[in-house]
């Protein structure tokens, strides 16, 4: 009766030899330094305002690109259209808190949605693209450890020039059926209105600047009612109160602001 032969334990390769006309040298991965992260940081949500074919082309030929696309045909799969570990040109011009250019630091999703038919009025995503939008982002802020702070719209980062995902992208169902991204309190929401009723409509603008700036906004502090944050406070609106985006601070809305302050210190 034969014995089974006893095999040594497999050893893991670590070791890769470099070799050019420079010389050569070896590397080994044996050790791994506890000094590192994810380059991937954050997330930020688009729309394509194209169809399928035509943002699928745009999207693999011309100099913008995401690192993913959900079609508007639920046949489709998620397209990956660039390696996770590169960079994709989705944010252009854009800052978060002290983070700027985050095309270096985030992970683009596209998805195939006309946008706004005309001024104000937006095209709603199809149930399917959220769900597949919802299993994307979780797959990968669990991947990269990316935190629900750092889950955005393009108009977040870029508020005096972009306007995607929009009013209709629903940030409060991401949240509330996925635990995905940011959301407010309803009842400190109304703390604060409570505390602000009388006071709001002398507000100095200087505090509302500041405090949109506390969130994460990119904003000057110019304590003037200008342009650039009548855009901030459009884009605050189409992600965390999405039924008035007028780019008008009322009392609504920075009860709003200040119940996300208070809860993502």
């Amino acid at each position: 009766m034969s014995k089974d032969i006893q095999r040594p334990p497999a050893v893991k390769k670590t070791t890769e030899v470099i070799s050019n006309d420079a010389g050569k040298i070896t590397l080994d991965r044996e050790y791994n330094s506890k000094g590192q992260n994810f380059r991937e940081r954050f997330i930020i949500v688009h729309y394509t305002a194209l169809d399928r074919n035509r943002s699928l082309e745009v999207l693999t030929t011309q100099e913008v690109s995401a690192h993913f696309l959900i079609s508007d045909e639920e046949k489709d799969p998620v397209y990956a259209l660039v390696d996770e570990n590169r960079r994709a040109w989705h944010a252009g011009v854009s800052e978060w808190k002290t983070s700027k250019n985050l095309n270096d630091s985030s992970l683009g999703i596209e998805i195939v949605n006309p946008g706004y038919i005309k001024e104000n009025e937006f095209v709603p995503y199809k149930d399917f693209q959220i769900k597949e939008l919802a299993v994307l982002i979780k797959y990968l802020s669990e991947k990269y450890q990316i935190p629900a702070t750092n889950i955005l719209g393009h108009s977040d980062i870029a508020p005096q020039r972009k306007q995607d995902p929009g009013p209709l992208m629903p940030w409060k169902k991401l949240y509330t059926d996925y635990n995905i991204g940011m959301w407010y309190d309803d009842a400190v929401k109304e703390s604060f209105k409570n505390q602000y009723i009388q006071t709001f409509y002398t507000l100095p603008v200087l505090e509302v600047q500041k405090e949109l700036k506390k969130f994460g906004y990119s904003i000057e502090i110019t304590n003037q009612w200008d342009k650039q944050t009548q855009n901030v406070i459009r884009a605050f609106q189409h992600h965390f109160r999405p039924e008035l985006f007028d780019g008008k601070m009322d009392l609504e809305t920075y009860s709003i602001l200040k119940a996300l302050n208070e809860k993502y210190k």
